[in-house]
């Protein structure tokens, strides 16, 4: 079943409820946690940045769980960043557990190190010779975000 984060008059309590369940996925307060804060970015957010944020209300296993699971079912991404520290974002409605659907370009800020997921910017279709098999592709764009390249000037 895809993921889907409806955008329908509820609130987000009650969408992130409904997306556990669609995924048969246990609705706990470590999983309302971590997906109230990454649908609230706009970039994605490392395991440090969401352990912060969160505070002792998750400790670091559950953490590590929790975006385990929700990256296995297609409800995050994951992204490394300049320096190698995993990020993640929410995937798109179409990922779920069996293929993440996320061929869009990854925008690294080379000054924040903030990644942003562009969406409109698909990638083409790879032909690959007959035996291979794609698992995945991932494209990143390296430059400076929109804040940064302001606060150059």
């Amino acid at each position: 079943m895809p993921t889907v984060i409806d955008k329908s008059p509820t609130t987000a309590g009650e969408r992130f409820i409904r997306l556990l369940r669609q995924n048969k996925l246990k609705v706990t307060q470590p999983r309302l946690g971590v997906l109230h804060i990454v649908s609230q970015k706009d970039s994605a957010i490392s395991q440090p940045e969401l352990e912060k944020l969160l505070g002792d209300t998750v400790d670091r296993v559950t953490l590590y769980r929790v975006l385990a699971t929700f990256e296995e079912k297609g409800i995050l991404h994951k992204i490394f960043d300049l320096h190698g520290t995993a990020t993640y974002a929410l995937c798109s409605t179409d990922c779920d557990e069996h293929h993440h659907h996320d061929e869009h370009v990854h925008f690294i800020c080379s000054v924040c190190n903030s990644i942003y997921c562009l969406d409109d910017i698909k990638l083409p279709k790879i032909n690959l010779p007959e035996g291979y098999q794609l698992k995945s592709i991932g494209v990143n764009a390296v430059g400076l975000c929109a804040q940064c390249k302001l606060l150059e000037k």
